[in-house]
């Protein structure tokens, strides 16, 4: 196919050459340079040959094109792009040295491949999410690249390339921040690490002193002389302790000095993932959507680009058959009182084993005739491979699913549930589910989904909750559900937010950014 290809690209000037002089475009031995260039690339084969191979980068209309290319590529080091992939100081020495129609021919076709892989990296993401880890199903917004670069030849060349930047709000205040930062170290950094924990009001030292030193220079605290721990010190660990996902207590413990002292350099490095991330999701989202924050365990509904209801969550733990995934689906219903459908990787892993005790009586057990009185089956014959039943828990106080789950049917059977569990909920980390999203509010979440369809959304649902009878409620509005996996992020406030990387992803996926030509550690200006 690509020999055919290359055959009709090479023929087509020299068929226009054969037509008579006053039928034929002038065929120019750059124009042939042009078509031999572009041959092996079937949509800048095709750009070139619905404009005769005329140039875009050079000649007559070239020059704000060129500089606009130029002037984005200049700034790729602040999306965290792979600079020396477009190499803008080669392109300014290869412009001067291409003299031959050969090698001005081989530069323009090439300028465009460079220009459609910028587009590509900046609009839509570095790396392909996919081979980064297994659990992030995350399906990249895509391009028609023959639409992108005749946009680009046809209209503002520094419109079009400042259009192909994500315009999320998200994406702007992360470029901010890694300016922010930038700046930071470039001006020395936060200093030295504090060298001890245990640290709260009355407390007095080195320690105390590297604490207060560092947190001006993070921002938290007014230039200051005092050397004990005192109220206003106090106040500015609470703020970077809500800001990091710790307890706000006050007080330096084991988990906050461990955040205080993560090198700058590192948390610029999680601003670079944050918007490779960001680019993955270059697309419009629903005007009602819900945000889960796998990272930092928390869910956001999001009416209009504000957030109007929000809750803490636990997710998958971290074994790798637990993380709950990253990707988007549609919320279709809720079901009120829920059975629940016991996994067959529970059933025959954790509930097999209480089954031959005896146990497990709270489950009712079923086979493919219908359901089966347990005590009548002697579950010792049975293994993980031949258990032949399944296993449901009947609505109820004690039903792990709670009084009532979010549904956006999907391959991986995820879906978002109220628990009878509650404890888990006031930990800092949350990582403790088989995959499902178990939310804290539950019952809040239900009645401001369902307020849209109803004057009454809260005492329609508990009608049907005093039932206790299953019952599907359909969302007249689906919403759109995305499950994302954000260590870093800033708020319309301007705060900086960090956490942790519960399922390794980060740690993954920097080194994919690395791999990709990624310099983290950008030269200082």
């Amino acid at each position: 196919m690509r020999s055919f290809l290359k055959a009709a690209v090479l023929a087509f000037p020299l068929a226009l050459a054969a037509l008579p002089a006053q039928a034929a475009p002038l065929v120019t031995p750059m124009r042939q340079a042009v078509a031999e260039a572009a041959s092996d690339d079937a949509a800048i084969a095709a750009f070139y040959r619905g404009r005769n191979f005329a140039p875009i980068w050079m000649g007559e209309g070239a020059a704000e094109r060129r500089a606009a290319f130029l002037w984005a590529l200049d700034s790729a080091s602040d999306h965290g792009l792979p600079i020396g992939r477009y190499d803008p100081q080669t392109i300014r020495a290869d412009f001067a040295a291409a003299r031959t129609p050969a090698a001005r021919g081989a530069l323009e076709v090439e300028m465009t491949r460079r220009f459609l892989r910028y587009a590509q990296d900046v609009s839509s993401g570095i790396v392909d999410p996919r081979r980064v880890d297994p659990g992030i199903k995350v399906a990249v917004p895509s391009r028609d690249w023959l639409e992108q670069i005749t946009a680009f030849a046809e209209g503002d060349p520094y419109r079009f390339v400042r259009d192909l930047w994500p315009t999320t709000p998200a994406y702007t205040r992360l470029l901010r921040e890694k300016l922010r930062l930038r700046g930071i170290r470039d001006a020395g950094g936060w200093g030295p690490e504090v060298s001890g924990g245990g640290l709260a009001i009355g407390a007095s030292g080195e320690a105390v002193v590297e604490l207060r030193n560092r947190l001006i220079r993070m921002g938290y605290l007014r230039r200051s002389a005092v050397a004990t721990f005192d109220a206003a010190l106090a106040a500015a660990v609470r703020e970077f302790q809500i800001d990091h996902g710790l307890t706000p207590d006050g007080e330096v413990g084991e988990a906050t000095l461990r955040a205080l002292n993560v090198p700058l350099e590192d948390r610029m490095a999680q601003i670079v993932v944050g918007l490779e991330r960001q680019r993955w999701m270059n697309k419009p989202l629903e005007p009602r959507h819900i945000l889960v924050n796998l990272a930092e365990q928390h869910a956001y509904v999001v009416d209009d680009g504000k957030v109007s209801f929000d809750t803490v969550v636990v997710v998958g733990a971290d074994t790798p058959d637990r993380r709950t995934p990253e990707f988007s689906h549609t919320m279709t219903h809720m079901v009120i009182n829920p059975y629940w459908h016991v996994p067959r990787s529970i059933a025959v892993n954790e509930y097999l084993p209480a089954l031959r005790r005896g146990g497990a009586r709270h489950l009712e057990v079923y086979s493919r005739s219908g359901r089966v009185n347990p005590a009548n089956v002697n579950f010792s014959q049975y293994t993980a491979s031949n258990f032949p039943f399944s296993l449901k828990q009947a609505p109820g106080p004690r039903n792990a699913l709670g009084r009532v789950k979010f549904m956006f049917p999907n391959q991986w059977n995820i879906y978002l549930h109220d628990t009878p569990s509650r404890d888990l909920f006031s930990r800092d980390l949350r990582t403790f589910s088989h995959g499902c999203v178990r939310v804290a509010r539950p019952l809040e979440l239900a009645y401001h989904l369902l307020a849209p369809q109803t004057e009454t959304p809260e005492a329609d649902f508990q009608a049907i909750l005093r039932t206790g009878n299953e019952r599907r409620v359909n969302l007249e509005e689906p919403i759109g559900v995305h499950l994302v996996y954000w260590s870093a992020w800033v708020t319309p406030m301007g705060r900086a937010n960090y956490r942790g990387d519960p399922y390794g992803r980060d740690a993954k996926l920097l080194s994919a950014l690395r791999a990709a030509g990624v310099e983290l550690a950008e030269q200082r200006s």
